[in-house]
């Protein structure tokens, strides 16, 4: 992996197919069998994202509505935005405060940090219609066994991202960020370097880690069971920075 500054000439972007994920997948294993099925192997200075819902399916990060059990706040809720109050509640739980209550979602700061609508708490790509997964407890630690495991049964030494469909201030859309992340560096930071023309940079700092899953996500589609993504070609800087590195302080933040 090497040290200077992140960039390519050519990218590869290896979509893996995976089964339907159950509790106590070894996700690992699977990607790597995915792999050599489709001829491919991971090697050393690869980068593997991996959606946010097959980890949470993986860790049991899965809830069944009806053995939730909706608080008085949650059903006033539900009942002005019209939503289930079970999963009111259980954005409510997964939520450190609420910032903004619409009837298309609740922008919420997840207990991670993370700002997002309904936090996290998701139906798509889930078999029964009364589940739902939410986010890994810790994904930054879900991202490193996943290395680890890589490591341990191959010698590869590979970057990890666990990745989650967002939407964006300012733009329509959504697209894969960074929830969890393992092995690189998150962040590249180009202030004092000069630009083509010699001006100093003073404010360009670029989410990498970003970057690289909504590439991935070009790969995935949402209903392709593509739900591992190994990037070839890209060359990173090695660390281990957290995904919250890429969170805006509270006080920068023009919307909090």
């Amino acid at each position: 992996m090497a040290r200077q500054t992140e960039r390519a000439s050519r990218v590869e972007i290896i979509g893996l197919r995976l089964p339907e994920i159950r509790r106590g997948a070894d996700l690992a294993a699977l990607t790597l069998r995915a792999a050599r099925k489709q001829g491919e192997t991971l090697r050393s200075g690869d980068i593997v994202v991996l959606t946010q819902k097959i980890v949470s399916k993986a860790e049991g990060r899965e809830v069944t509505l009806r053995g939730v059990r909706p608080s008085a706040l949650a059903r006033t809720w539900a009942r002005r935005i019209g939503r289930d109050a079970r999963y009111i509640e259980l954005i409510l739980r997964e939520s450190s405060r609420v910032l903004r209550m619409s009837d298309r979602a609740l922008v919420v700061e997840t207990r991670h940090g993370f700002v997002c609508a309904n936090a996290g708490v998701d139906h798509s790509n889930v078999a029964a219609s009364d589940r739902v997964t939410l986010l890994p407890e810790d994904p930054d630690a879900s991202a490193r066994r996943f290395a680890d495991s890589i490591r341990k049964r191959t010698g590869a030494r590979i970057a990890v991202i666990v990745s989650d469909t967002w939407g964006r201030p300012w733009r329509e859309g959504q697209v894969n960020v960074a929830i969890g992340t393992a092995g690189l560096r998150v962040l590249a930071d180009w202030r004092g370097r000069r630009d083509t023309f010699g001006r100093l940079l003073t404010a360009t700092v670029l989410a990498v880690a970003d970057e690289l899953a909504a590439a991935a996500g070009l790969a995935m589609g949402k209903v392709d069971q593509v739900p591992v993504v190994m990037i070839r070609g890209f060359r990173f800087r090695a660390g281990r920075d957290s995904a919250r590195k890429l969170l805006r302080p509270a006080k920068h933040d023009l919307f909090r």
